[in-house]
């Protein structure tokens, strides 16, 4: 049976089917939020709470385990909600990474939503396909890979009658096939979803695991301390491990996850309304390291529409049947910018051709595709690979200039028989843009299978300064800074330079679009699939586009340094916060035998300054247009400039007021005051390189700072979960928070100038 003589559904048997069955989709389970907040009290950070709040129960103190029992749900809930704001977000981008089929309805080839498959559908198949139903394929030969089925990598060869089962993927060939289940009948049971979330942990969450790391080490240090002198006073040890299990709680960022997952929920969903659409929103975060990028020349740096711009006879032929022949070997079901290219050159000469009944689709493994035509065997493709068939094609080409464009060869019956010469057309946005983006300090590189020549010349009219050279020329010698480009790139080339940059210590972008693109999307920090990518691309990328051009990957960049700077203002307040409250707790024990802070204070200290962290994942920042670069040492070498102003200034207060007659109740809730307004100060003051009055934060964080302020100070004033205080003794605390404040960022000022 020819290709010719399938047939697939009418429009109206398709709605009729459409109803029967619904669409072709198995709803997701619906977010939990009771799963998820008990998931929440099984961490490490929930474990250290857990153990304090038994310790406490054990002692017997009721009023401290209910403090702590409060933090401990607040974490969980906290955590649970933030959460479902995430999976909201991302189940709206998914829903738009849907795929795209190719269906015969009314007797066309169209392409749909695959949600809208039913029974019945002919679909086309070709390589990248993620297939969104069951099927058999009728026609064609397919490798098929199954492991999101079997676990078996290997792919599996597929011959007429064989059955295809939904989220499996083409790995190679094409062919036809007729729906045979869809939804929850299929034997996945469920339609592709393209968001990974199990994708491995971005650049930015290893750094804040180094930051957790290095503030429990503080603390364990400074707990050393403490018992060591417990220990020589002959104190009561027990009286001490409540406050010496809070100190590990501090240390712990209980609002970390809340603060990254708003953070890039809210770039993600900006970007989505922008026309990018984010599977891995490690794709976020890393975009502000970002340092070179791999661009594809077709479909981002030019439009994504070739045109002939000549076209030369090389046959005894009439002229208008080698181009009729020529037309043969088009893909019309699933045609490529060239297939139509080459079906807008032969329109425009009037000349009419068919679909033959034997055709080979363009793979490429072989660089052609393949029509056997009334006798001929033709050949549609890049001349340098069909030069290899026919030996005596160089001798045939010398009036042609191949530097015009891109060449595609016909060969009938084995011998050069004609070639076209292609020219892709600049996308207006690409000069501009590629200046923007060295600007900013990043290394754009055009990849394009076209030759050295052709390549060097698009280099030339779109601003890349240096060498293009060819692929076979690239090795670990060659210096990237020198490059403006690579040419003759097979899509298989991609992964192996991008394997080779990382380890040159680049963080590395690339766009691509086809199927053997998507090994190198899913390596490279910021893998972007352009709009017209396969399924398979697309799937395998961090980040997708849905509209044409080298300008949203600009947005995507400022995306990126938004989260960068909202993150490092989160570091940098908490390794100052906590390091603030760790070392005035072991200086107040050493100097006046008592903790200086009661542990309802401490208590509440942590929940309330951990609501305040959260919003700074709304905080306006300022972009970077450099990249960033993750360094723990120098992010705590700045944050304890603004400690130690804060422990010498708190430390003056706590001599001072025990040398003036304050009860250790009051020291202690006067203590807890200094901490919360320095800790509210603090955010001010990292989050801007100017003074911290010049720069207004994001209302959220203006709201919540004087929620938190007004809350502290009422308790302090009515004696709730502390000792009461005068509001004399209030108006001190603040007046000694605000001097230190301006005193603190000075210094800190002048250092943020110089390291930046």
């Amino acid at each position: 049976m020819t290709e010719k003589e399938f047939t697939g559904l009418t429009s109206a048997q398709a709605q009729e089917r459409l109803k029967k069955d619904g669409l072709n989709e198995v709803p997701e389970p619906k977010f939990n939020f009771f799963k998820e907040f008990l998931s929440k009290l099984w961490n490490l950070s929930a474990w250290i709470l857990e153990a304090a709040l038994i310790l406490e129960c054990i002692l017997g103190k009721w009023i401290q385990s209910s403090f702590i029992l409060l933090m401990l749900l607040f974490a969980a809930l906290n955590g649970a909600n933030q959460k479902r704001r995430s999976r909201k977000v991302l189940n709206s981008i998914s829903k738009e990474l849907t795929p795209t089929v190719s269906v015969m309805r009314d007797g066309k080839w169209q392409y749909i939503n695959s949600k809208e498959l039913v029974v019945g559908d002919l679909v086309s198949l070709k390589a990248g396909d993620i297939l969104a139903a069951d099927m058999k394929l009728v026609s064609g030969n397919v490798s098929v890979d199954e492991s999101s089925i079997t676990g078996e990598s290997k792919p599996i060869n597929k011959n007429d009658g064989n059955e295809l089962f939904a989220g499996t993927t083409v790995v190679s060939g094409s062919g036809l096939a007729y729906i045979t289940a869809t939804g929850a009948n299929s034997r996945a049971g469920k339609t592709i979803n393209l968001i990974n979330n199990s994708a491995s942990p971005g650049h930015l969450q290893q750094l804040l695991t180094k930051i957790i790391f290095a503030l429990c080490s503080i603390a364990l240090a400074l707990t050393v301390v403490v018992l060591i002198v417990a220990i020589i006073r002959k104190d009561n040890i027990l009286d001490l491990l409540p406050f010496l299990a809070m100190m590990f709680i501090a240390s712990i960022p209980v609002a970390m996850p809340s603060t990254f997952a708003v953070s890039n929920s809210v770039e993600a969903k900006k970007l989505s309304k922008d026309g990018i659409l984010t599977s891995d929103l490690t794709g976020i975060q890393d975009a502000a390291n970002l340092n070179l990028l791999l661009l594809d020349k077709t479909g981002t740096i030019t439009e994504n529409k070739t045109t002939v711009s000549s076209w030369t006879s090389l046959s005894s032929l009439s002229n208008d049947e080698v181009l009729k022949l020529a037309g043969e070997a088009t893909d019309k079901r699933n045609p490529s910018i060239i297939d139509t290219a080459i079906s807008d050159y032969l329109k425009s000469k009037n000349i009419a051709y068919s679909q033959p009944n034997n055709f080979v689709p363009f793979t490429s493994d072989t660089g052609y595709s393949m029509a056997e035509v009334d006798g001929y065997n033709v050949k549609l493709g890049s001349f340098k690979q069909l030069s290899k068939i026919d030996p005596d094609a160089q001798n045939e080409i010398s009036r042609i200039d191949f530097t015009a464009g891109r060449s595609v060869a016909v060969l009938i019956n084995d011998k050069l028989a004609g070639v076209f010469i292609l020219k892709d057309k600049i996308r207006p946005d690409s000069k501009k843009a590629l200046a923007e983006l060295k600007a900013r300090g990043i290394k754009p590189i055009m990849l394009t299978g076209d030759n050295q020549k052709t390549a060097a010349a698009v280099a030339k009219e779109v601003g890349l300064t240096g060498k293009v050279i060819s692929i076979h020329d690239f090795n670990e010698k060659t210096n990237v800074n020198d490059l403006a480009g690579i040419a003759d790139v097979l899509p298989e080339d991609k992964l192996n330079m991008v394997k080779l940059f990382q380890k040159e210590g680049y963080i590395v972008g690339m766009t691509g679009d086809g199927v053997n693109d998507a090994p190198a999307l899913k390596q490279a920090e910021v893998g972007i699939a352009v709009s017209n990518a396969a399924d398979v691309a697309k799937r395998s990328s961090k980040m997708v586009l849905l509209k044409d051009g080298l300008t949203p990957i600009l947005e995507i960049l400022d995306a990126g340094h938004r989260v960068y700077q909202r993150m490092t203002t989160w570091a940098l307040t908490k390794i100052a916060k906590t390091s603030e409250l760790t070392v005035i707790l072991t200086i107040g024990y050493i100097l006046f035998k008592y903790l200086p802070i009661s542990f309802n204070a401490m208590v509440l200290y942590s929940i309330l300054n951990s609501l305040v962290v959260i919003t700074i994942a709304t905080d306006n920042v300022k972009v970077s247009y450099k990249p960033e670069n993750w360094n723990i040492w120098k992010l705590t070498r700045t944050s304890l400039i603004i400690c130690v102003g804060w422990v010498v200034f708190g430390t003056a207060f706590l001599i001072w007021l025990s040398q003036h007659g304050y009860s250790a109740g009051q020291i202690s809730t006067m203590s807890y005051l200094y901490l919360v307004f320095t800790a509210l100060i603090t955010v001010p003051i990292t989050r801007t390189t100017k003074f911290f009055w010049q720069s207004k934060p994001s209302n959220w964080i203006i709201y919540v700072e004087l929620g938190d302020a007004i809350l502290s100070a009422a308790l302090a004033i009515l004696g709730w979960a502390m000792a009461p205080i005068s509001w004399a003794d209030l108006g001190l605390t603040i007046l000694i928070a605000l001097v230190a404040a301006i005193i603190v960022d000075i210094p800190y000022h002048f250092y943020i100038k110089k390291v930046n």
